[in-house]
């Protein structure tokens, strides 16, 4: 219990620390107006357009940072990834067979979300779509061998008794 307890705090500080850092890197938006058609879906979709650099919603900084400099973006997506998995198995490990579904699951999301950035022209679109793309084939895979290393188990203990 205190090793789950230590790594959800880690994981939470370098979240929370990484979070801070893309959101301070993506409020550059402010001041290239340029980029204000392509990079704010968020105020483009709840005010209907930027017109000027107040109307900017803090999550569209998130858009921007993704776009142009990945590194904390990344590092929030790992660290998420991480205390969701640790969650999830703290949650699931009594069933093995619903922990199994539950990464192939998580795989199969990243795969379907590597598909909306396959075509994108920035730096960020583009590390995003490779580790979206590699954290699916992961999780896919490990989510399988799990199952299936519990399936042959249960096949070997019949055999034995």
């Amino acid at each position: 219990m205190v090793s789950f307890i230590v790594q959800i705090g880690i994981a939470s500080t370098l979240f929370i620390f990484s979070s801070i850092a893309a959101w301070y890197e993506g409020s550059e938006i402010m001041d290239n107006p340029w980029e204000w058609r392509y990079s704010t879906p968020f105020t483009h979709l709840v005010k209907g357009g930027v017109s000027d650099a107040n109307e900017i919603l803090p999550l569209d900084y998130f858009v921007y940072a993704i776009k142009f400099q990945p590194t904390f973006p990344i590092i929030m997506l790992l660290t998420s990834l991480y205390l969701f998995i640790i969650i999830g198995h703290r949650l699931l490990k009594q069933r093995k067979k619903w922990y199994a579904y539950f990464l192939t699951f998580i795989g199969g999301s990243f795969v379907l979300v590597s598909y909306f950035t396959f075509s994108s022209p920035t730096v960020g679109g583009r590390m995003m779509f490779k580790l979206f793309l590699a954290l699916g084939f992961l999780f896919i895979g490990i989510g399988l061998m799990s199952y299936f290393v519990r399936f042959n188990r249960m096949k070997v203990k019949r055999r034995i008794n």
